[in-house]
This record gives structure tokens, C-alpha cells and sequence, in this order.
């Protein structure tokens, strides 16, 4: 009885830290969105100055952080081999890519054939729409719309996996309680 109790305890622990660790993801999510929108967007910059900027700023902070762990005599391992990807790795990316582009390509060509007609108008009306709305609003705004929303989709995800866990434990302490009377 003891060894279930533990066992559950490290599986809640876990789930703590991978829902805790999902928030965090969201919260750098919005951040790094935020900081985007408001560089492209507000400053007018290009995204090559937004790239150039980020590398810019990594560049000094690491220079910094060098100099000052060197004046304070602490030594840092940097191994290389751990900032590589493996070659499997590499070729699961590019097969998403490829299929993606294949998915795209062949709704395309059968709208454009005229084979099915649904889809033809599916394909030129989301095509009109994103044009009208382009016209409306910066590409940027749009992209940072979307982030905004995914990020509240994940989060609403999130918390309601959370709340029915909660229900479902709850349910499970009752009977558990139970069982032991």
C-alpha cells in the first residue's frame, strides 16, 4: 500500500513539472512574441535586423559572462558535440518539411485541376481572405495574433487537463478511502 502511495506521488510530481514546465514555455512564447512584434512591427525593422540584433545581443552577453567567470576563476565546459543534432534528427526534419510542402503542392494542383470543386473554393476563398487580411494588417501583427491565440488555446488545454486530473483524483481519494473502512 506504502509503495503505491510513493509511486503516485513521484507520477503527480512528474506531472507538476511537465505542466509547470509547459506554462513557462508559453510565458517565454508570448515574451519572445511580444519582443518580435514590437521590433518589426512598432520599430519598423526587418526581420534580418531583428536576427542580426538577437545575435548581436547573445554575442555581448556571452562575452560578458566569459570575462566574468574568468575574473572569478570559474571554469565552464563547453562541449560542442552537445549543441549537434543527430543525423536521424536531421532527416525526420527535413521529411516533415517535404511532406508538408507535398501536402501543400497536391491540394493545389487538385484545386487548380478543378477535380473537386469543394476543395476549389475552400482554397480560393482562405486565399482571399488572407489576402484582404493582409492588405488590413502587418504580416507581423498577424503572426503575433496567432501566437497570442495558441498560446491561450495551450494554456486552456493545460488548465483543463489540470482541473479534470484534480476531479479524477479526488474521486479516486473517495473510493480509495473507502476501500480501506
Amino acid at each position: 500500500m506504502d509503495g503505491n502511495n510513493n509511486t503516485a506521488a513521484k507520477r503527480e510530481k512528474r506531472r507538476r513539472q511537465k505542466e509547470k514546465s509547459r506554462v513557462l514555455m508559453l510565458i517565454g512564447a508570448i515574451v519572445s512574441g511580444t519582443l518580435v512584434y514590437y521590433h518589426c512591427a512598432y520599430r519598423g525593422a526587418s526581420v534580418v535586423s531583428l536576427i542580426s540584433d538577437v545575435l548581436i545581443v547573445l554575442l555581448c552577453s556571452l562575452a560578458i559572462l566569459g570575462l566574468l567567470f574568468r575574473q572569478l576563476t570559474i571554469q565552464v565546459p563547453v562541449d560542442p558535440l552537445e549543441w549537434q543534432i543527430s543525423q536521424d534528427t536531421a532527416n525526420s526534419i527535413v521529411a516533415w518539411l517535404a511532406n508538408t510542402i507535398g501536402a501543400a503542392e497536391s491540394v493545389f494542383r487538385v484545386a487548380a485541376t478543378g477535380h473537386d470543386k469543394r476543395l476549389f473554393f475552400k482554397v480560393v476563398i482562405s486565399l482571399y481572405i488572407l489576402s484582404a487580411l493582409g492588405r488590413l494588417v502587418s504580416g507581423v501583427t498577424v503572426a503575433y495574433a496567432g501566437l497570442c491565440l495558441f498560446c491561450l488555446y495551450m494554456l486552456a488545454e493545460t488548465s483543463q487537463s489540470v482541473s479534470q486530473f484534480l476531479r479524477g483524483r479526488n474521486g479516486n481519494t473517495d473510493t480509495s478511502e473507502q476501500d480501506i473502512m
